[in-house]
Protein backbone atom coordinates (compact mmCIF):
# COMPACT_ATOMS: atom_id res chain seq x y z
CA UNK A 1 0.00 0.00 0.00
CA UNK A 2 1.07 3.30 -0.74
CA UNK A 3 2.60 4.93 2.69
CA UNK A 4 1.95 8.53 0.93
CA UNK A 5 -1.75 8.33 0.69
CA UNK A 6 -3.64 11.80 0.93
CA UNK A 7 -5.88 14.21 0.20
CA UNK A 8 -5.49 17.44 2.42
CA UNK A 9 -4.10 20.71 2.00
CA UNK A 10 -1.11 21.78 2.66
CA UNK A 11 1.42 25.23 2.68
CA UNK A 12 1.12 28.65 0.72
CA UNK A 13 4.71 28.16 1.73
CA UNK A 14 5.20 25.43 -0.61
CA UNK A 15 6.02 25.46 -4.07
CA UNK A 16 3.88 23.31 -6.44
CA UNK A 17 6.67 20.89 -7.73
CA UNK A 18 8.12 19.79 -4.26
CA UNK A 19 3.84 18.75 -3.83
CA UNK A 20 3.70 16.54 -6.48
CA UNK A 21 5.67 14.05 -4.34
CA UNK A 22 2.23 13.40 -2.93
CA UNK A 23 1.58 11.99 -6.31
CA UNK A 24 1.85 8.25 -6.28
CA UNK A 25 -1.08 6.16 -7.46
CA UNK A 26 -4.22 6.43 -5.67
CA UNK A 27 -3.49 10.00 -4.20
CA UNK A 28 -4.94 13.00 -4.36
CA UNK A 29 -3.59 16.02 -3.15
CA UNK A 30 -4.89 19.49 -3.32
CA UNK A 31 -3.00 22.58 -3.49
CA UNK A 32 -3.71 25.95 -2.06
CA UNK A 33 -3.58 29.28 -3.96
CA UNK A 34 -0.23 31.35 -2.75
CA UNK A 35 -3.12 34.26 -1.64
CA UNK A 36 -5.92 33.65 0.50
CA UNK A 37 -8.98 35.71 -0.11
CA UNK A 38 -9.83 38.52 2.25
CA UNK A 39 -12.58 36.58 4.20
CA UNK A 40 -10.13 33.40 4.60
CA UNK A 41 -7.13 35.84 6.24
CA UNK A 42 -9.94 37.65 8.13
CA UNK A 43 -11.25 33.67 9.42
CA UNK A 44 -7.79 32.50 9.95
CA UNK A 45 -6.69 36.06 12.66
CA UNK A 46 -9.76 34.85 14.72
CA UNK A 47 -8.38 31.05 15.22
CA UNK A 48 -6.51 31.01 18.80
CA UNK A 49 -2.71 30.50 18.87
CA UNK A 50 -1.42 27.81 21.12
CA UNK A 51 2.28 28.45 21.66
CA UNK A 52 5.21 25.49 21.72
CA UNK A 53 4.70 25.69 25.42
CA UNK A 54 1.39 24.74 25.63
CA UNK A 55 1.11 21.45 27.86
CA UNK A 56 -1.21 19.77 25.14
CA UNK A 57 1.14 19.88 22.57
CA UNK A 58 3.50 16.29 22.81
CA UNK A 59 7.01 15.91 21.89
CA UNK A 60 8.87 13.15 21.12
CA UNK A 61 12.98 12.92 20.58
CA UNK A 62 15.78 14.67 21.39
CA UNK A 63 14.47 18.36 22.06
CA UNK A 64 16.40 21.79 23.22
CA UNK A 65 13.96 23.16 25.73
CA UNK A 66 16.01 25.42 26.73
CA UNK A 67 13.87 28.24 25.42
CA UNK A 68 9.91 26.82 25.85
CA UNK A 69 8.55 29.39 23.50
CA UNK A 70 11.02 27.68 21.28
CA UNK A 71 11.74 24.33 21.61
CA UNK A 72 14.51 23.41 18.90
CA UNK A 73 15.69 19.78 17.30
CA UNK A 74 17.97 19.05 14.98
CA UNK A 75 17.75 14.83 14.97
CA UNK A 76 15.77 12.84 12.03
CA UNK A 77 12.78 11.45 13.12
CA UNK A 78 11.70 14.22 15.86
CA UNK A 79 8.05 14.14 16.08
CA UNK A 80 5.22 16.33 17.80
CA UNK A 81 1.59 15.48 17.90
CA UNK A 82 -1.38 17.39 18.76
CA UNK A 83 -5.20 16.55 18.61
CA UNK A 84 -7.50 19.31 17.75
CA UNK A 85 -11.01 20.57 16.55
CA UNK A 86 -12.02 22.70 13.67
CA UNK A 87 -11.76 22.71 10.21
CA UNK A 88 -8.33 23.51 9.75
CA UNK A 89 -4.64 24.22 11.42
CA UNK A 90 -2.04 25.85 10.95
CA UNK A 91 1.38 24.87 11.93
CA UNK A 92 4.26 27.67 12.57
CA UNK A 93 7.59 27.26 12.64
CA UNK A 94 11.00 28.44 12.25
CA UNK A 95 14.04 26.68 9.92
CA UNK A 96 18.02 27.35 10.99
CA UNK A 97 18.20 27.67 7.62
CA UNK A 98 22.01 26.65 8.12
CA UNK A 99 24.65 27.52 5.86
CA UNK A 100 21.73 30.57 4.09
CA UNK A 101 20.51 27.84 2.28
CA UNK A 102 19.42 24.33 3.87
CA UNK A 103 15.92 23.89 4.01
CA UNK A 104 14.17 21.18 5.82
CA UNK A 105 11.92 18.72 4.62
CA UNK A 106 8.99 17.91 7.40
CA UNK A 107 6.26 15.16 7.13
CA UNK A 108 3.11 16.72 7.93
CA UNK A 109 0.56 13.58 9.02
CA UNK A 110 -3.23 14.54 9.19
CA UNK A 111 -5.38 11.57 10.48
CA UNK A 112 -2.99 9.35 9.39
CA UNK A 113 -1.83 10.61 5.83
CA UNK A 114 1.48 11.80 5.61
CA UNK A 115 2.51 14.34 2.76
CA UNK A 116 6.55 15.28 2.92
CA UNK A 117 7.21 19.17 2.23
CA UNK A 118 10.29 21.51 2.57
CA UNK A 119 10.49 24.74 4.28
CA UNK A 120 10.43 27.97 2.00
CA UNK A 121 12.09 30.33 4.77
CA UNK A 122 13.13 31.40 7.95
CA UNK A 123 9.63 31.03 9.48
CA UNK A 124 7.01 29.30 7.55
CA UNK A 125 3.32 29.11 7.73
CA UNK A 126 2.36 25.49 6.99
CA UNK A 127 -1.42 25.25 6.52
CA UNK A 128 -1.90 21.55 7.48
CA UNK A 129 -5.31 20.89 6.53
CA UNK A 130 -8.45 22.83 4.90
CA UNK A 131 -12.38 21.96 4.86
CA UNK A 132 -11.97 19.22 7.49
CA UNK A 133 -14.73 18.04 9.28
CA UNK A 134 -15.37 19.67 12.81
CA UNK A 135 -15.02 17.14 14.91
CA UNK A 136 -11.39 16.11 16.58
CA UNK A 137 -8.09 15.23 14.34
CA UNK A 138 -4.53 14.11 14.91
CA UNK A 139 -1.51 16.14 13.55
CA UNK A 140 2.07 14.86 13.39
CA UNK A 141 5.16 17.15 12.91
CA UNK A 142 7.80 14.86 11.71
CA UNK A 143 11.53 16.57 10.86
CA UNK A 144 12.65 14.10 8.04
CA UNK A 145 16.14 15.72 7.41
CA UNK A 146 19.17 15.15 9.62
CA UNK A 147 20.77 17.36 12.19
CA UNK A 148 23.78 18.62 9.96
CA UNK A 149 20.97 20.20 7.42
CA UNK A 150 20.13 22.70 10.75
CA UNK A 151 17.68 23.06 13.29
CA UNK A 152 13.83 23.16 13.34
CA UNK A 153 11.96 25.51 16.14
CA UNK A 154 8.23 24.92 16.92
CA UNK A 155 6.77 28.51 17.46
CA UNK A 156 3.09 27.01 18.03
CA UNK A 157 -0.66 26.28 16.27
CA UNK A 158 -3.43 27.70 14.91
CA UNK A 159 -6.68 25.61 15.25
CA UNK A 160 -10.38 26.41 16.75
CA UNK A 161 -9.26 24.00 19.89
CA UNK A 162 -6.46 21.98 21.23
CA UNK A 163 -7.05 19.00 22.83
CA UNK A 164 -5.78 17.48 25.65
CA UNK A 165 -3.09 14.67 24.54
CA UNK A 166 -3.80 11.20 24.28
CA UNK A 167 -1.54 8.80 26.50
CA UNK A 168 1.67 7.86 24.66
CA UNK A 169 2.49 4.36 23.76
CA UNK A 170 4.17 2.86 26.19
CA UNK A 171 6.39 0.91 24.41
CA UNK A 172 9.55 2.63 23.67
CA UNK A 173 12.29 1.82 20.89
CA UNK A 174 15.46 3.85 20.33
CA UNK A 175 17.62 3.26 16.65
CA UNK A 176 21.33 3.78 16.53
CA UNK A 177 22.66 4.21 13.13
CA UNK A 178 23.66 5.98 10.22
CA UNK A 179 22.45 7.26 7.48
CA UNK A 180 20.22 3.93 6.73
CA UNK A 181 18.50 4.72 10.05
CA UNK A 182 18.18 8.43 9.23
CA UNK A 183 16.46 7.57 5.97
CA UNK A 184 18.92 9.27 3.80
CA UNK A 185 18.54 8.35 0.25
CA UNK A 186 15.11 6.99 -0.06
CA UNK A 187 12.73 8.96 -1.36
CA UNK A 188 12.95 9.81 -4.69
CA UNK A 189 9.08 10.92 -5.15
CA UNK A 190 10.07 14.66 -5.85
CA UNK A 191 13.36 15.19 -7.27
CA UNK A 192 15.31 11.86 -8.84
CA UNK A 193 18.92 10.79 -7.49
CA UNK A 194 21.49 13.08 -8.31
CA UNK A 195 19.20 15.68 -8.96
CA UNK A 196 19.32 18.73 -6.47
CA UNK A 197 20.67 18.81 -3.16
CA UNK A 198 21.57 16.05 -1.03
CA UNK A 199 18.75 16.22 1.26
CA UNK A 200 16.16 16.19 -1.22
CA UNK A 201 15.61 12.28 -0.89
CA UNK A 202 15.58 12.97 3.28
CA UNK A 203 12.74 10.44 4.67
CA UNK A 204 13.28 9.78 8.78
CA UNK A 205 9.28 9.52 8.94
CA UNK A 206 9.15 6.21 6.12
CA UNK A 207 12.89 4.81 7.97
CA UNK A 208 12.95 1.39 8.65
CA UNK A 209 13.06 2.65 12.52
CA UNK A 210 9.81 4.60 12.45
CA UNK A 211 8.13 2.42 10.20
CA UNK A 212 8.83 -0.46 12.59
CA UNK A 213 8.11 1.57 15.39
CA UNK A 214 4.68 2.36 14.31
CA UNK A 215 4.05 -1.26 13.17
CA UNK A 216 4.75 -2.34 16.99
CA UNK A 217 2.63 0.51 18.87
CA UNK A 218 5.57 2.51 20.07
CA UNK A 219 7.39 5.88 20.89
CA UNK A 220 10.98 5.92 18.49
CA UNK A 221 13.74 8.48 18.85
CA UNK A 222 16.46 7.99 15.98
CA UNK A 223 20.01 8.84 17.22
CA UNK A 224 21.29 8.41 13.85
CA UNK A 225 24.52 10.27 11.95
CA UNK A 226 25.06 10.04 8.17
CA UNK A 227 28.62 8.48 7.60
CA UNK A 228 28.91 8.11 11.33
CA UNK A 229 30.97 4.86 12.50
CA UNK A 230 31.69 2.62 15.16
CA UNK A 231 35.82 3.58 15.10
CA UNK A 232 35.98 5.29 11.77
CA UNK A 233 33.99 7.77 10.47
CA UNK A 234 33.41 8.45 6.23
CA UNK A 235 33.51 11.66 4.45
CA UNK A 236 36.32 13.64 6.40
CA UNK A 237 33.95 13.08 9.92
CA UNK A 238 35.79 14.13 12.84
CA UNK A 239 32.92 12.22 15.25
CA UNK A 240 32.30 8.73 15.82
CA UNK A 241 28.99 7.60 17.39
CA UNK A 242 30.45 6.81 20.97
CA UNK A 243 31.90 10.42 21.15
CA UNK A 244 28.46 12.54 20.33
CA UNK A 245 25.68 10.01 21.38
CA UNK A 246 25.08 11.53 24.69
CA UNK A 247 24.22 14.99 22.76
CA UNK A 248 21.14 16.89 21.52
CA UNK A 249 22.20 17.29 18.33
CA UNK A 250 24.48 14.59 17.51
CA UNK A 251 26.28 15.95 13.87
CA UNK A 252 27.15 19.41 15.77
CA UNK A 253 28.32 17.19 19.32
CA UNK A 254 26.97 19.81 21.45
CA UNK A 255 24.22 19.79 24.24
CA UNK A 256 24.14 17.03 26.97
CA UNK A 257 20.86 14.82 26.79
CA UNK A 258 19.58 13.79 30.04
CA UNK A 259 18.82 9.93 29.54
CA UNK A 260 16.29 9.98 32.29
CA UNK A 261 13.71 11.26 29.91
CA UNK A 262 13.60 8.35 27.96
CA UNK A 263 14.68 4.44 28.89
CA UNK A 264 13.70 2.40 25.99
CA UNK A 265 12.49 -1.23 26.09
CA UNK A 266 14.34 -1.58 22.73
CA UNK A 267 17.85 -0.21 21.11
CA UNK A 268 19.09 -1.34 17.69
CA UNK A 269 22.53 -0.59 16.69
CA UNK A 270 22.97 -0.46 13.45
CA UNK A 271 26.49 0.43 12.81
CA UNK A 272 29.82 -0.83 10.58
CA UNK A 273 28.74 0.20 7.51
CA UNK A 274 31.07 3.25 7.41
CA UNK A 275 33.57 1.60 9.10
CA UNK A 276 34.49 -0.94 6.38
CA UNK A 277 36.46 -4.02 7.42
CA UNK A 278 38.64 -3.48 10.24
CA UNK A 279 40.80 -5.46 12.13
CA UNK A 280 38.92 -7.82 13.93
CA UNK A 281 39.76 -7.53 17.44
CA UNK A 282 39.86 -3.56 17.69
CA UNK A 283 36.48 -3.64 16.11
CA UNK A 284 35.25 -6.24 18.60
CA UNK A 285 36.84 -4.16 21.36
CA UNK A 286 35.21 -0.87 20.51
CA UNK A 287 31.76 -2.21 20.10
CA UNK A 288 32.26 -3.95 23.49
CA UNK A 289 33.10 -0.62 25.13
CA UNK A 290 30.06 1.23 23.53
CA UNK A 291 27.35 -1.20 24.99
CA UNK A 292 28.87 -1.35 28.01
CA UNK A 293 28.56 2.73 27.87
CA UNK A 294 24.90 2.19 26.58
CA UNK A 295 23.90 -0.60 29.34
CA UNK A 296 25.17 2.10 32.21
CA UNK A 297 22.80 4.60 30.11
CA UNK A 298 20.05 1.69 29.81
CA UNK A 299 20.40 -0.12 32.77
CA UNK A 300 16.98 -2.37 31.89
CA UNK A 301 17.12 -2.32 27.87
CA UNK A 302 17.35 -5.29 25.00
CA UNK A 303 20.14 -4.10 22.75
CA UNK A 304 19.78 -5.63 19.40
CA UNK A 305 22.68 -5.48 17.60
CA UNK A 306 22.07 -5.58 13.62
CA UNK A 307 24.26 -6.08 10.80
CA UNK A 308 24.31 -3.42 7.59
CA UNK A 309 21.30 -3.28 5.40
CA UNK A 310 23.97 -2.01 2.54
CA UNK A 311 26.35 -4.42 3.38
CA UNK A 312 27.85 -5.95 0.46
CA UNK A 313 29.11 -10.04 1.32
CA UNK A 314 32.16 -9.02 2.50
CA UNK A 315 30.65 -6.81 4.94
CA UNK A 316 28.13 -8.66 5.73
CA UNK A 317 30.50 -11.97 6.73
CA UNK A 318 32.47 -9.33 8.61
CA UNK A 319 29.61 -7.94 10.47
CA UNK A 320 28.09 -11.70 11.35
CA UNK A 321 31.34 -12.31 13.12
CA UNK A 322 32.31 -9.83 15.48
CA UNK A 323 28.51 -9.28 16.15
CA UNK A 324 27.93 -12.53 17.21
CA UNK A 325 31.35 -12.17 19.34
CA UNK A 326 30.31 -9.10 20.85
CA UNK A 327 26.87 -10.54 21.89
CA UNK A 328 28.52 -13.38 23.35
CA UNK A 329 31.23 -11.96 25.26
CA UNK A 330 28.57 -9.94 26.91
CA UNK A 331 26.34 -12.78 27.53
CA UNK A 332 29.17 -14.60 28.77
CA UNK A 333 29.84 -11.27 31.42
CA UNK A 334 26.45 -11.63 32.82
CA UNK A 335 24.55 -9.57 30.22
CA UNK A 336 21.52 -11.77 29.17
CA UNK A 337 19.75 -8.36 27.24
CA UNK A 338 21.98 -8.31 24.23
CA UNK A 339 20.69 -9.98 20.80
CA UNK A 340 21.72 -10.14 16.98
CA UNK A 341 19.85 -9.83 13.83
CA UNK A 342 21.51 -10.15 10.43
CA UNK A 343 19.32 -8.91 7.82
CA UNK A 344 18.34 -11.35 4.69
CA UNK A 345 19.70 -9.58 1.98
CA UNK A 346 21.10 -5.96 1.14
CA UNK A 347 18.95 -3.32 -0.10
CA UNK A 348 20.93 -0.66 -1.85
CA UNK A 349 17.62 0.19 -4.36
CA UNK A 350 17.85 4.14 -3.29
CA UNK A 351 20.33 7.02 -4.32
CA UNK A 352 24.02 5.94 -3.65
CA UNK A 353 22.61 2.07 -2.57
CA UNK A 354 20.81 3.47 -0.07
CA UNK A 355 17.58 1.48 0.85
CA UNK A 356 14.35 2.59 -1.15
CA UNK A 357 11.18 3.81 0.56
CA UNK A 358 9.83 0.03 -0.60
CA UNK A 359 12.89 -1.24 1.07
CA UNK A 360 12.52 0.85 4.55
CA UNK A 361 9.25 -1.11 4.13
CA UNK A 362 10.52 -4.85 3.68
CA UNK A 363 13.81 -4.18 6.62
CA UNK A 364 11.25 -3.13 8.90
CA UNK A 365 9.62 -6.01 8.71
CA UNK A 366 12.16 -8.42 9.06
CA UNK A 367 13.08 -6.46 12.62
CA UNK A 368 9.72 -5.88 13.28
CA UNK A 369 8.99 -9.54 13.12
CA UNK A 370 12.99 -10.05 15.30
CA UNK A 371 11.81 -7.60 17.93
CA UNK A 372 8.36 -9.47 18.69
CA UNK A 373 10.50 -12.42 18.90
CA UNK A 374 12.69 -11.32 21.44
CA UNK A 375 10.69 -8.85 23.24
CA UNK A 376 7.45 -11.82 23.00
CA UNK A 377 5.67 -8.76 21.77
Amino acid sequence: MDQHKCCYVTSLCLPAALLKQAGHSLVLVVLLLSIFSTQAAAQQKQLPFYAADHPNIQYTGRIDFSNKKLPRFWQPGVYITIHFTGTYCDVILNDEVLWGKNQNYLEIVLDGNPVRLQTRSKRDTIHAGRNLSAGKHTLVICKNTEANIGYLELVGFRCKALLKPTVKPTRKIECIGNSITCGTGSDMSAIPCGKGVWQDQHNAYMSYGAVTARALDAQYHLSSVSGIGLMHSCCNMDIIMPQVFDKISMRNDTIAWDFKKYQPDVVTVCLGQNDGVQDSAAFCNNYLVFIKKLRAYYPNTNFVLLTSPMADETLKVFMKKTITAVAAQLQQEGDKKVHTYFFSRSYTGGCDYHPSLDEHQLIAAELTSAIKKIMHW
